[in-house]
C-alpha cells in the first residue's frame, strides 16, 4: 500500500470548517487591509489606518508566539516560562540587519551604530560579522534560538525535569539572558537595545507598502503555523506526543523515549517564537531586554489560557482578545492594566478552565441539545 504524498496528508490533518477559516482570514489579511490602506486616503472612513494596521502587525505576532507555546504546553505538558527569551533573540538578531541597513543615516553618520559610536567602539564585534546582508539574518534567526532551546531541552529533558521545576528554570534562564543583554559591552544597545530602524531592502520601513507587506508575512507565519501545528497533533507523532504529556511514565513502559519527542516540540516552539520576534521587530521599530522579562512570558501564557489550552487555534484569539484589552486599558487606566491581567488569570483559572474555546463549544452543544430533542428530531429518528 503507497502511503498518501506528504501535501495530501497536511491538507487533510485540518477540516473543512478550518480551511474556510483560513479562507476567510487571508481574504481579510491580503485583500481587504492592504487594499483598504492603500487606495484610500488618510482620514476616508473606509482607509484601515497606520495604527490599527501597526497594532494588527504585532497581534499576529503575538498569536503565533501563543500557537508556539500552545505546542509545547498544551500537547507536550511542557509548561514554559521563558518564551519571551527566543521571541527576543530572533527580534535582536533580525535587528542587526535594521541597524547595518542604517548605513550614515544615524546621528554620528558613522559606519557604526550610534550606541557603539557612543560608547568609543573601532568596529563590529565578531558575532556582528555577515548581518548586512538580509539571508544571514534570517540563518540567525532560525540558528541562534534553535541551538539555545535544543541544549537547554536536552539537558533539562534527559534529567527528567519537568513541571514546576521546568518552569521555574525557563524563567530564570529569561531572567539571566535579560541582565546579559541590559550590559553595554555585549554589543547589543544595553537597555536601550536597536530602535531609529530606516529601512529594510533598500525600501523606507515606515512607507505604507512596507508596513502592508509586514503585516501580510505576520498574517501568513500565522496561517503556516496554524497548518503545521494541526498536522503535527493530528499525526502518530502528535497522539505519542500527548501520551507523553497525560502519563510520561507509562509511555516509557511502552517502549517510547520521550526525550527526542519533547526536544523536537520544544525547539520548533522556539523557532516560530523568534521568527515572530524578527517579524514584529520592524513593525514597532524598537527591540530591547525588557523584551526578555519574566512577565512577558507569564503573559504569553495568559493568552494561552484566555484561549484555551491544547486547542491551537485559542491561544491565537487568547492573544488578541488580552492584547485588544491592553491596548485600550494601558491608555484608560494604565494604573489598572497588571491588576486586569492578574485577576483575569484567576478567573480564567477557576471559572474558564478550558479558555474561551472551551466556552464557545460548550455553548454550541447546549444550543444543539434542545434541537436534537425536539418532536421533529425524534419523529425522523424514528
Amino acid at each position: 500500500m503507497t502511503r498518501e504524498p506528504l501535501v495530501l496528508r497536511v491538507v487533510r490533518a485540518t477540516p473543512r470548517r478550518g480551511w474556510i477559516a483560513l479562507g476567510v482570514f487571508a481574504a481579510l489579511a491580503f485583500v481587504v487591509v492592504p487594499v483598504s490602506h492603500l487606495a484610500f486616503p488618510p482620514g476616508s472612513p473606509l482607509r484601515v489606518s497606520d495604527y490599527a494596521v501597526t497594532l494588527g502587525g504585532k497581534i499576529l505576532c503575538y498569536a503565533v508566539v501563543a500557537v508556539a507555546l500552545d505546542l509545547a504546553w498544551g500537547y507536550a505538558g511542557i509548561l514554559s516560562l521563558g518564551h519571551g527569551l527566543f521571541f527576543a533573540l530572533g527580534g535582536y538578531a533580525f535587528g542587526m540587519y535594521l541597524m547595518r541597513s542604517i548605513g550614515h543615516d544615524g546621528v554620528y553618520q558613522s559606519d557604526l551604530p550610534d550606541f557603539m559610536v557612543f560608547l568609543d567602539w573601532k568596529k563590529y564585534p565578531w558575532y556582528w560579522r555577515g548581518t548586512e546582508h538580509l539571508w544571514w539574518a534570517v540563518v540567525l534567526v532560525v540558528a541562534v534560538p534553535a541551538l539555545v532551546a535544543y541544549v537547554f531541552g536536552r539537558f533539562a529533558f534527559r534529567s527528567r525535569i519537568r513541571g514546576v521545576y521546568l518552569s521555574i528554570i525557563t524563567q530564570a534562564l529569561t531572567y539571566a539572558a535579560m541582565l546579559l543583554f541590559f550590559r553595554n559591552e555585549t554589543g547589543f544597545g544595553g537597555n536601550n537595545g536597536f530602535t531609529d530602524f530606516k529601512r529594510i531592502l533598500g525600501h523606507p520601513i515606515w512607507a505604507p507598502s512596507t508596513r502592508v507587506a509586514l503585516f501580510a508575512l505576520s498574517a501568513a507565519l500565522l496561517a503556516g503555523t496554524l497548518v503545521l501545528a494541526r498536522w503535527l497533533v493530528a499525526s502518530r507523532y502528535g497522539r505519542v506526543l500527548a501520551a507523553i504529556r497525560d502519563a510520561e511514565s507509562r509511555t516509557i513502559f511502552l517502549g517510547y523515549d520521550p526525550v527526542p519527542y519533547k526536544l523536537f516540540v520544544w525547539t520548533l516552539s522556539a523557532v516560530l517564537c523568534a521568527v515572530a520576534g524578527a517579524l514584529y521587530v520592524p513593525q514597532v521599530g524598537i527591540i530591547n531586554p525588557s523584551e526578555m522579562s519574566p512577565g512577558n512570558s507569564i503573559e504569553i501564557a495568559i493568552w494561552v489560557a484566555v484561549g484555551g489550552r491544547g486547542t491551537l487555534v485559542g491561544p491565537a484569539i487568547g492573544a488578541a482578545l488580552v492584547n485588544l484589552a491592553k491596548s485600550y486599558l494601558t491608555v484608560a487606566f494604565p494604573e489598572f492594566w497588571l491588576f486586569f491581567l492578574g485577576a483575569l488569570f484567576v478567573a480564567v483559572t477557576l471559572v474558564l478552565p478550558e479558555g474561551v474555546v472551551g466556552l464557545g463549544r460548550r455553548l454550541l452543544a447546549r444550543h444543539a441539545a434542545p434541537a436534537s430533542q425536539s418532536p421533529h428530531s425524534r419523529r425522523a429518528a424514528a
